[in-house]
């Protein structure tokens, strides 16, 4: 018997302990390592805190993030950027945080650092966008990184099993099921899928009795609490949700997952903080790689794995986007036809439908 936790138990335990501001060791098996603190949740008490372990800190930023400050990206994917030694926690904010770029634009040279290696710097980024926090760290180098996790009480993972567990596709199990009559089809079943690594669960609803030996009628739909929930006019979200159900509704049987990938993988918040940005006359691709994301964070494999789990083998998929076809495919799920989603166009959305078909390539 052994109650020492799992990579992926300890991953959970890491992006909850960013959450509340607490920092996280990340270490090499072979000696040396980090303190990492989520950029946004830093407090100058916490600052002052890292200072005593190190006079050197560094803030590790995505190049997306690094080409909006103007800072030079040497590690490729992402920028180490040296803090002042008079920087306070509302300069680190505004490293990671674009809301005051326009109108309080951060006085310069940015600094970053060439030498050493980005490993474990990149691997506290994918930690951070795991939990859904604004992609940027405040990292202190550390030459021992389990005296340091055992004498301040935190979070130990080791990098080597912390990034096999970030890119893997963690297995989702059913929880619990119940029939749930719904407007569309009074015929509908709520499945509930909980992943193994203590992520975030996801649905699945089914109406009818889909037939597993043939292509079923099936929509991959994003969560969207403004478009879903609000009925908001800014996406098309809403709008294709209720229209891919009475389409499944009309046919007697098919398949709706609705996978909780909020606002393009990126979570709610980061969500709002892009329509912020838009506010301020970008779109949506812009806003989030000011934001330090990429276009699309989203995992579709999870969608993929729900099928067959449920026992589809093929998919009649409901989508204007090709790349959920072609992750389909990847999967094992064969895609024997794409079936458009067309929903009106209003004076909100216009910008934000002609911006998906342009860079993200949806066919509309």
């Amino acid at each position: 018997m052994s109650l020492i936790p799992t990579p992926s138990e300890l991953m959970a335990r890491a992006r909850t302990d960013l959450h509340v501001g607490l920092p996280v060791v990340l270490g090499h098996t072979g000696g040396g390592g980090i303190v990492a603190l989520a950029a946004e949740r830093v407090t100058d008490t916490r600052l002052d805190d890292l200072r005593v372990l190190s006079a050197e800190i560094t803030i590790a930023i995505t190049a997306r993030r690094a080409e909006t400050l103007k800072a030079r990206a040497y590690d490729g994917d992402l920028a180490r950027l040296h803090l002042p030694v008079d920087a306070d926690a509302l300069w680190v904010h505004n490293i990671a945080e674009p809301a005051d770029d326009l109108r309080a634009p951060l006085k310069g040279p940015l600094h970053s650092q060439r030498d050493g290696t980005a490993g474990l710097h990149r691997l506290a980024l994918l930690l951070a966008k795991s939990a859904q926090l604004l992609p940027a760290a405040v990292i202190v180098t550390i030459p021992d990184p389990r005296a340091v996790a055992d004498d301040h009480g935190l979070t130990l993972l080791w990098s080597e099993s912390a990034a096999a567990d970030l890119a893997a596709h963690h297995p989702l199990h059913p929880v619990a099921a119940a029939r749930l009559p719904m407007e569309a089809a009074e015929a509908g079943r709520l499945h509930i899928f909980r992943p193994e690594n203590g992520g975030i669960e996801h649905y699945a609803i089914e109406i009818g009795r889909p037939d597993r030996t043939r292509p079923v009628l099936t929509r991959l739909h994003s969560a969207c609490f403004t478009g879903d929930v609000l009925g908001s006019l800014k996406c098309d979200c809403g709008p294709q949700l209720h229209t891919a159900l009475a389409e499944i509704g009309k046919e007697g049987a098919g398949i709706l997952l609705y996978l909780n990938q909020e606002g393009r993988g990126i979570g709610l918040t980061n969500k709002m903080r892009a329509y912020s940005l838009q506010d301020q006359g970008f779109d949506t691709v812009e806003a989030n790689h000011r934001l330090g994301f990429e276009d699309d964070e989203r995992d579709f494999r999870l969608g993929a794995g729900l099928l067959k789990t449920m026992g589809f083998k093929a998919v009649r998929l409901m989508t204007n986007n090709p790349r959920k076809v072609e992750i389909m495919g990847q999967m094992g799920v064969t895609v024997t036809e794409r079936v458009p989603l067309i929903t009106g166009t209003n004076r909100h959305n216009a910008h934000y439908l002609a911006t998906k078909a342009k860079k993200s390539g949806h066919l509309l």
